[in-house]
């Protein structure tokens, strides 16, 4: 409870730390839209043509656009960008809460507190969960609907009222962000086919109508996440066509876009199957992978106990979990499909992955009960590596999602190698940084242009009225630029400021008044 105390304390103090991603202007738009569409009726269309935004769930957006509207914020400046941030962190202390309970429910409270502490130390979740607001709220939905999963599978086919209500919530949750709830769906029918073929002394007869049972008894969660998902996702349901039409869209979804895996530029459509196991092996902290590979060894000595009714019995609730945290990454690794920015389209993987790790460090712990000195040689290690860890944290803030384990070299090891500011987050301070340079000038009635090697409003929010963002990158007297991806080659100027961490530069400043002619010209 403290560490969730703690963590709502982090949220509030530093949620408007932050700058836009690249994602967050027209996101917010199709939340706009979507509100439009319901105020008028259902009869404004406009948020189903509106760019490829249609293709998702609009829950968060929609929530914040509603916000909006309501007058809590302004509808321009700074403001509404903070408000985002700060619902998108409360959805992420949310995924932290399921994560936990999960954790609780399957090997208890010890257990529990591993996956919530390797949790919060792995910058992909703790970092990530103010400016990913598809990424971490859809992660949040889908480790939800794992925990109502988990809490159904073992009373099928007479589950609870309470769990199936809960089950379709989260499952309509999850559809209304990202067509990718269709694993959670999928996990929940290998949870309700095993508990049916798992049963002990029955006939086929007797096991395949027990199946039929639990899928009767499951339809309210069906109607219920139907439900949600119009509400939140309308698209989805006008035609019986577009749910197919939204998963094999995102399953050959390519367009031009660099990434990078170990020092090898590719386009995001030719990336391999290893490319997501590649990212997670150097973007989660040591103490997590130390879980995971713990969790593994015990996961193969349980194995022959699988043999036995109770074995399969005791196997079940983790059956979900286990194909949550494996499934993914075994579909990448076979269908190699467009991947960039590291893991974030898997952020989902993480809680369930926490899980895991927090019961194989648990369980190792519990075995090493014949071994008291190694025992708590082991757990004081386990402590300096959750502190070194917060401490590289804390260093990096408030970028703590470009954080990379000890196996790169952490980020001073991903340069040219590795994903690194791909939000652009570090341009907020880059353009605080223009602010003050200009004002050291003493011109209060000068304007100049400013290049953004992003979209435009990443930098206009911040910047001070006399400067202004254009798209002419010749004509700009600024320039502001993440370093990812080196975006900020394109154009020659003075260097007047860098945003730095861990003594990596995450974004620059140009001063490009000094160029004439063709040097003015981007490369």
């Amino acid at each position: 409870m403290l560490l969730f105390v703690a963590t709502a304390a982090f949220i509030v103090l530093t949620f408007d730390q932050h700058g836009l991603s690249n994602d967050e202007e027209v996101q917010h738009v199709y939340g706009r839209l979507l509100v439009d569409f319901y105020a008028s009726g259902l009869s404004d269309l406009r948020a189903f043509e509106y760019k490829n935004l249609y293709l998702y769930g609009g829950l968060f957006d929609l929530v914040a656009a509603l916000i909006e509207r309501s007058g809590v914020v302004g509808s321009s400046g700074p403001g509404v960008w903070e408000m985002r941030h700060l619902l998108s962190a409360g959805f992420g202390l949310l995924g932290l809460a399921g994560a936990w309970l999960l954790a609780r429910r399957l090997a208890g409270e010890w257990a529990a507190l591993a996956a919530l502490v390797v949790l919060l130390v792995t910058g992909a979740w703790s970092g990530a969960m103010f400016t990913h607001t598809k990424d971490v709220p859809f992660a949040t939905a889908m480790v939800w609907a794992l925990y109502y999963i988990v809490r159904v599978a073992p009373s099928l086919p007479r589950p609870a009222r309470g769990d199936v209500i809960g089950l379709g919530i989260a499952l309509g949750c999850a559809f209304g962000l990202r067509i990718g709830a269709v694993f959670a769906v999928f996990y929940l029918g290998m949870a309700v086919l095993a508990a049916a073929a798992w049963r002990e002394g029955e006939s086929a007869g007797a096991r395949a109508a027990v199946f039929g049972r639990s899928i009767i008894a499951l339809l309210p969660a069906a109607l219920i996440a139907f439900v949600l998902m119009g509400l939140f996702w309308p698209w989805a349901v006008m035609s019986a066509g577009n749910l197919w039409k939204a998963m094999t869209t995102f399953s050959h979804f390519s367009f031009l876009l660099h990434t990078i895996l170990a020092g090898k530029v590719m386009p995001n459509g030719e990336v391999p199957g290893i490319y997501l196991l590649a990212y997670l092996l150097v973007r989660l902290p040591e103490i997590f992978l130390l879980g995971l590979a713990l969790a593994a060894i015990g996961g193969l000595r349980a194995l022959p106990m699988l043999a036995s009714p109770a074995g399969r019995r005791a196997a079940l609730p983790w059956l979900p979990v286990v194909l949550a945290a494996l499934f993914p990454i075994a579909y990448t690794l076979l269908a190699a499909p467009p991947l960039y920015n590291g893991i974030r389209h898997f952020t989902f993987l993480l809680p369930p992955l926490a899980v895991l790790s927090g019961a194989g460090l648990y369980s190792a712990w519990q075995r090493a009960a014949r071994w008291p000195r190694g025992r708590w040689a082991a757990l004081a290690g386990s402590v300096l590596l959750v502190a070194g860890h917060v401490v590289m944290l804390a260093r990096l803030h408030p970028y703590e999602y470009v954080a990379y384990n000890g196996f790169v070299g952490g980020l001073r090891g991903t340069t040219d190698r590795w994903e690194q500011d791909y939000w652009a987050d570090s341009l907020r301070d880059a353009a605080e940084q223009l602010n003050a340079f200009v004002a050291r000038e003493g011109h209060p009635d000068k304007t100049y242009t400013v290049a953004v090697c992003a979209e435009s409003l990443q930098g206009s929010v911040w910047l001070d009225p006399r400067l202004v963002v254009t798209r002419d990158w010749w004509i700009a007297d600024f320039f502001l630029s993440p370093t990812h991806m080196d975006c900020h080659t394109a154009v020659k100027g003075q260097i007047i400021g860098t945003v730095e961490r861990e003594g990596v530069t995450l974004a620059v400043v140009k001063d490009r008044r000094m160029l004439v002619g063709e040097e003015r010209r981007p490369r």
